[in-house]
């Protein structure tokens, strides 16, 4: 009888032993892929901090009393890029800040057809919207992840495994303002229209992701990407910009 309960104990043990270790693991497993799934978000962030100035050289150009909306996107971007080190929430407004200023200086693109004909802009616009598409891709996976990981930060039993090893929860990387959540995307007709043809310019809204660079995330910090090969350079031609990283 004795010897049955010995084997009973041993046997629970090790049941217990192992949960905890696969539960440990998954753990890990969790914060190593939201981490990952961080970096590709930080690529297309850092990204569109190299396109901003491009773009707003080339609307300069046509539109140079429009003086207040470029120092506002330069001032926004360049706060942005030095609080990479700060809270989640103030990564967020920081982010939400810029991406009003970028939507600004869309619409006020749409007083200026002449822009139709200079292809750097429209090269630069698509590449800024393909980049907030990755952008808000990007940030459906994380948080994602993020959910999952916290859920189990919080669930029992898990939670207790959590507390042992300090997994604490992740911060969101989250657009508050339901207003910057598309960039305005400026039509002229269609590029390579005949000679003579004239069309009005329309808004068309295009998806727009903003947020912290570096939310909350456990175990350590997030790490530190250009157009495709093969396309223009978006600064050929430009002027520099005084925004500055």
């Amino acid at each position: 009888m004795l010897t049955f309960v010995i084997v009973a104990v041993v046997a629970v043990v090790v049941i217990v032993g192992i949960a905890l270790v696969v539960s440990y693991n998954r753990f890990v497993k969790q914060r190593n892929l939201i981490q990952e799934s961080w970096r590709q978000i930080d690529v297309e962030l850092h990204r569109r901090y190299d396109l901003i100035p491009n773009l707003v050289e080339t609307v300069r150009a046509y539109a140079a009393h429009e003086r207040h909306v470029f120092e506002e996107v330069a001032r926004l971007r360049t706060q942005a890029v030095n609080v990479q080190g700060a809270p989640p929430e103030q990564r967020a407004a920081a982010e939400s800040e810029l991406s009003g200023a970028l939507r600004q200086l869309m619409v006020s693109v749409e007083a200026y057809p002449q822009l139709r004909s200079n292809q750097n802009f429209l090269h630069l616009q698509r590449e800024l919207t393909d980049t907030e598409d990755r952008i808000a891709a990007g940030r459906r996976f994380f948080n994602a992840n993020v959910g999952d990981y916290n859920t189990r930060v919080e669930a029992f039993p898990s939670n207790v495994v959590a507390n042992s090893f300090k997994f604490e929860k992740a911060g969101y990387f989250e657009v508050k303002d339901e207003q910057v959540r598309s960039v305005p995307q400026v039509s002229f007709g269609t590029i390579g229209s005949v000679a003579g043809e004239q069309a009005p310019p329309q808004m068309q809204s295009g998806p727009q992701a903003s947020g912290q660079i570096h939310p909350q995330i456990p175990g350590g910090q997030p790490p530190v990407g250009g157009p495709p090969a093969g396309s223009p350079s978006p600064q050929d031609g430009q002027p520099p910009f005084t925004g500055g990283h």
